[in-house]
């Protein structure tokens, strides 16, 4: 069966960034947060997908609105990665590029869910990208096992992964083979494992909340990360890539 042709660049499909998120009057760091998607699919991205990262926004937008943090979500122009086109990878680039363009040179963290994990670790080469944080990040297994993703573009920025030990959707193996890769080229790199939770990480969601909002504010703006997380960081593998996520993990960090 001839393979489906992609269609031709539409100018009324292009990607966007959503309606910003914080930072009032001057913006100091900008998180950008790539959705969700399927393996394939030229069709408009889902609204349930967009929908999905408004508690994160939320979340990091509270935590960093005394630091000059703004958030946006990333519209893509396709809801599929759609092999080696990689939509959403070169959708990213140009979010930061936009980025750029409005806000000037400020740190940026690529924070992607699912397929948007991926497009957020291929995409971290970005000159204005300091750090990168992949949610239950979707690896296919015939690419990420015979042709592993690349993680040289890793290197220098900080980088965590987090990833639900019951998640059905996307293999938290591949994750881990990923970070034990990134690692050896970055130390800077760490995973944490939700131990029980699934591919959408609801059963420990303000844990994982919390955790993205530490990881911003120390790798936007220099704050002390937490114990765990500096624990994670500067642990070597495995101990550093298989770090539990602890139940009440954030009661009393106070953002």
């Amino acid at each position: 069966m001839a393979q489906q042709a992609l269609p031709q660049r539409d100018p009324e499909r292009t990607v966007r960034l959503g309606k910003p998120l914080g930072a009032g009057h001057t913006v100091h760091g900008v998180a950008l947060l790539l959705p969700g998607g399927r393996a394939a699919g030229t069709r408009r991205p889902s609204l349930l997908a967009l929908a999905a990262q408004r508690p994160l926004a939320r979340r990091l937008t509270r935590a960093g609105e005394t630091e000059g943090l703004v958030t946006h979500v990333v519209r893509y122009r396709y809801r599929g990665w759609n092999g080696t086109a990689a939509h959403p990878v070169r959708d990213a680039e140009w979010a930061v590029d936009e980025v750029v363009r409005r806000y000037g040179d400020v740190p940026v963290v690529l924070i992607g869910t699912g397929m948007g994990a991926r497009a957020a670790l291929s995409a971290a080469g970005h000159k204005a990208v300091t750090s990168v944080l992949a949610l239950s990040p979707w690896l296919p297994e015939p690419e990420a096992v015979i042709d592993p993703d690349p993680v040289r573009q890793l290197a220098g920025r900080t980088v965590l992964l987090v990833h639900g030990t019951d998640d059905e959707r996307t293999d938290p193996d591949l994750s881990y083979r990923l970070a034990e890769r990134a690692k050896k080229v970055n130390r800077d790199t760490c995973r944490f494992e939700v131990h029980s939770d699934g591919h959408d990480l609801r059963q420990h969601r303000s844990e994982v909340l919390a955790l993205a909002a530490d990881f911003v504010r120390g790798s936007l703006f220099g704050h002390h990360y937490a114990r765990p997380l500096a624990d994670a960081l500067a642990a070597p593998p495995p101990l550093g890539l298989r770090m539990p996520l602890a139940c009440g993990f954030g009661e009393s960090l106070g953002h």
